[in-house]
């Protein structure tokens, strides 16, 4: 424990066997509790390497859930174990747990009950090989996300994220989609339950087995991006009560 909080890590996972182990290699496990693998029907060996490096709680879903679906499992696991912190990790290696310490001891002090680790503070994004297309992208909609939700984080769309079990417990993220417009579903659920976003610098690496979704994806997801910003503004203007903002404490 770190200050008497419980640190879970949360690892969301999807044919990830190559990176697997590298990633777990750096995890800090003086400060780590518990770790959970929640594996989205991988077609590769992810499950078998996950209980062969003695991974705490290994789960298997039997049908792709989605990015979404696959951190919606995340997250109601780490709580039923008692987290006070919990970090979500890629296990593809695009970005390093090395951070964590800095990470959790933001939220153990609390002095932020959200961190992320944002690849645009700094040079990390294009230096790790980010396309040139979807920095173009990211810095386009966070402008148009700051703009609409009234903040100032430099990107909305990194996957580094740790939260207070506090945080998780107010907002609705099961009514979220199970696509990957989740993550940016939650930020907006965060900011309008009323808690602030700390940011860090993250180095972010780019190459073969990392995960990353395609153009037509992307721009799916840029789509989203915009109508969850529109969504956001409304709520706060009361023209809309949609379920993602109920509060659930």
């Amino acid at each position: 424990m770190v200050k008497g909080k419980k640190v879970v890590v949360v690892f969301p996972a999807y044919n990830a066997e190559k990176t697997l182990e590298k990633t777990y290699q750096e995890i800090p496990m003086d400060l780590v509790d518990e770790l959970v693998l929640v594996d989205d029907c991988s077609s590769d060996k992810t499950v078998e390497i996950a209980t062969s490096l003695g991974i705490h709680h290994v789960l298997k879903h039997e049908n792709n859930k989605g990015y979404g679906g696959n951190q919606k499992t995340c997250y109601k696991m780490a709580l039923s174990l008692g987290a006070d912190i919990i970090i979500m990790v890629h296990p593809d290696y695009q970005y390093t747990p090395t951070l964590l310490p800095s990470i959790i001891w933001l939220i153990a002090n609390e002095v932020y009950p959200v961190v992320l680790g944002s690849r645009i503070l700094g040079r990390g994004a294009l230096k790790g090989g980010m396309p040139k297309y979807k920095y173009i992208a990211n810095r386009f909609l966070t402008l148009f996300q700051n703009t609409l939700i009234g903040e100032k984080l430099s990107e909305y769309h990194t996957g580094y994220r740790a939260f207070s079990a506090d945080v998780l417990n107010s907002i609705n993220f099961e009514a979220n989609s199970d696509d990957f417009i989740f993550d940016n579903q939650m930020l907006s659920q965060i900011f309008y339950a009323g808690f602030e976003i700390a940011e860090i610098t993250c180095p972010t690496k780019y190459f073969k087995e990392a995960s990353s979704i395609n153009f037509k994806r992307s721009t799916k997801y840029g789509l989203g991006v915009i109508a969850t910003s529109i969504k956001h503004r409304l709520q706060l203007w009361g023209m809309i009560n949609d379920i993602i903002y109920k509060k659930m404490k």
